[in-house]
């Protein structure tokens, strides 16, 4: 699998190079992803503008990574896809699961809101009035 990695303040872009993502690419997509997870910044944003065809399996694999960064309190967003590729993926099951936006911009918005959100969830300054 070809591909560049390019590491931003708060994410890392990986920016899938092959045209076509076939199941054989799993274990190796999967290694990827997993390492992104172990430095920091730990968000992710996969631009998959050069891909034109991917396998089910590919699919699959990715909606477990972007579930594994959530549970990990990261961020994984996939940008760029064609329009192939959004017609196959809303072929699937997992077109609702999937964190996908049109352009790398909208990703990094995606990636700081989560960031804000994470901060606000994990704070301990909110304090709130019971009354009994």
């Amino acid at each position: 699998m070809q591909y560049k990695t390019e590491p931003k303040e708060k994410f890392t872009v990986i920016k899938l190079t092959d045209t076509i993502l076939s199941s054989n690419l799993v274990p190796e997509l999967t290694v990827l992803t997993n390492s992104i997870l172990e430095k920091d910044p730990k968000n992710l944003v996969l631009d998959l503008s050069a891909v034109t065809n991917w396998d089910h399996a590919i699919i699959e694999q990715l909606v477990d990574a972007q579930q594994k960064y959530y549970d990990n309190n990261a961020s994984f967003v996939i940008c760029c896809l064609s329009s192939s590729l959004q017609d196959s993926l809303d072929a699937t099951d997992f077109a609702d699961m999937m964190n996908t936006t049109p352009t790398e911009s909208e990703a990094w918005d995606i990636v700081q809101m989560e960031e804000i959100e994470r901060e606000l969830l994990d704070s301990d300054d909110m304090e709130f009035n019971t009354q009994d």
